[in-house]
């Protein structure tokens, strides 16, 4: 099977030796996103909602770049700074797979000790194509 580079200006240019994305046969995998914000490479303004939103919408152009979409996630990993903010992204992600008219991601949640830009949450997914 051969690899495929996913590349957009759509979100953030890789910031060290990685892809954006990775599409290999049927199978869609994101590098981690965080909410920054793609235009300026800087991390949004506000928090926990305003970090997760941009992470989504880096993740959205990310996987439409690679032949898929959010309604063809099949599993999530996110990375939070502080697992009190857990609710708070939650209810981001789920506004995001409601829209779709799809079964929802397996998931994993875990708290870590520090990312990248010291920002509060990040994302990774893996997709369909």
């Amino acid at each position: 099977m051969s690899k495929q580079v996913i590349a957009t200006d759509e979100a953030p240019a890789a910031i060290g030796p990685y892809s954006q994305g990775v599409r290999v046969g049927h199978l869609v995998f994101t590098a981690g996103q965080v909410g920054v914000d793609p235009a300026t490479q800087l991390v949004v303004a506000g928090g926990i909602t305003e970090q997760t939103t941009r992470a989504f919408e880096n993740l959205r152009a990310i996987l439409e770049a690679g032949g898929s979409s959010l309604a063809q996630v099949v599993k999530a990993t996110v990375f939070l700074k502080n697992m009190n903010d857990f609710a708070a992204m939650n209810a981001v992600y789920a506004s995001y797979f409601e829209q779709e008219d799809a079964p929802l991601p397996a998931r994993s949640t875990v708290e870590v000790a520090r990312l990248p830009k010291d920002v509060l949450v990040e994302i990774e997914l893996v997709a369909e194509a």
